[in-house]
């Protein structure tokens, strides 16, 4: 069950036509094919018209041939080349600037994140919210195998979220979160070309006035490939973008709310 955190929803909800789901992928072989076939399979059986857009990031092993090969099953799949400059956040662009659905599910490649609760972020968009973030530490969700040291710092820079913003949403870091297209576009220009472009997206939407609720989500410790995520490299990265959002609610005047 969805939690809500801000007032209301949009009093008037308006029917919402097409999903776009973007998956940055980059040296994903191993699970590629698993990922999109099981995503089309579900959203197919929900009846949800949508597509699967796919960036690859650069990849030197087979993940792009794969996605061309797929294209003759998956006919929703539209797989797009990110030939730099690389990087999570800049593929993600990439891949919101290539949509052409009216709601944008942002999902990993190595399906560590479960296809079915894509179909419960579009039902709760239609309801009318503006966003939808998933949670994987509130009742219902949970983690399968997380290192122990990544869900330590997870947990220590989350905690630093919801106390610097003063809000109730415990996993900001998670990528997995869905947002209406509109959202996406009032949240522009987009400032991280890393993973702190994860942090930046739901922090933007919640400063700029969109509304937005809270579900629990299951995630999985990939079973094939290698973490892309380096947290010696991002923890800088994810201040800089948390700290601007910050200044942006209480020096923007409101500049660039909705």
């Amino acid at each position: 069950m969805a939690t809500q955190e801000t007032s209301s929803a949009t009093s008037e909800p308006v029917g919402l036509k097409f999903l776009s789901v973007v998956i940055p992928a980059r040296d994903e072989e191993g699970c590629i094919a698993a990922t999109v076939q099981h995503l089309h399979l579900e959203l197919t059986i929900n009846r949800i018209p949508h597509e699967i857009v796919v960036v690859d990031d650069g990849s030197g092993d087979r993940t792009w041939p794969i996605l061309q090969e797929l294209c003759f099953n998956v006919s929703t799949l539209h797989p797009v080349r990110n030939d730099g400059p690389h990087g999570f956040g800049r593929a993600i662009i990439k891949g919101i600037d290539a949509v052409s659905g009216d709601t944008v599910v942002i999902m990993m490649a190595d399906e560590s994140d479960d296809c079915r609760d894509v179909v419960r972020y579009w039902r709760l968009l239609n309801e009318g919210w503006d966003c939808v973030f998933g949670s994987r530490f509130v009742k219902g969700g949970g983690v399968i195998d997380y290192p122990w040291l990544k869900l330590r710092i997870n947990r220590l820079a989350n905690q630093f979220i919801r106390w610097l913003f003063r809000i109730s949403l415990n996993d900001t870091t998670n990528a997995f979160k869905a947002y209406r297209k509109s959202v996406l576009d009032g949240c522009r220009p987009f400032l991280s070309p890393h993973f702190n472009l994860t942090v930046e997206l739901p922090l933007k939407a919640i400063v700029r006035g969109y509304t937005w609720t809270v579900m629990p989500i299951t995630w999985q410790n990939r079973r094939s490939g290698v973490a892309k995520l380096k947290i010696t490299e991002m923890g800088s990265r994810y201040f800089f973008i948390v700290m601007y959002v910050w200044l942006e609610k209480y020096f923007s005047r409101g500049d660039y709310r909705k």
